[in-house]
């Protein structure tokens, strides 16, 4: 089976005030829907309030140099794209805005 990324960076929820407990609840249970179908693999949101860094391979550690990774995410694992898209749509759906959908690449090492 593919592993793919739904993701969705931050800023882009547009939620009107009084709605934002609905949009929990209702991405809340389409994780329980994809941990019943047994498609989830993990997921979250980026915690922006830790500083990201980045590390070399000699261990030095510096300032992030790559673009913003930021918002929320989840890591699914389907049989096909299509049944990828669906979710993707039902999380668009539960969060209020489009999602992006990313496929693994497949490695048999990882």
């Amino acid at each position: 089976m593919t592993k793919y990324v739904i993701s969705l960076p931050s800023g882009v929820m547009q939620v009107p005030d009084g709605q934002w407990q609905q949009v929990v609840d209702d991405s809340h249970q389409v994780i329980r829907d994809l941990k019943a179908a047994g498609a989830y693999v993990f997921g979250g949101g980026i915690d922006e309030g830790v500083e990201p860094v980045t590390v070399a391979a000699d261990g030095a550690v510096s300032a992030p140099i790559y673009p913003p990774f930021d918002g929320g995410f989840t890591i699914i694992e389907v049989p096909t794209r299509e049944e990828a898209l669906h979710w993707a749509q039902r999380i668009a759906a539960a969060c209020r805005c489009p999602q992006e959908l990313r496929e693994f690449m497949y490695d048999e090492e990882s």
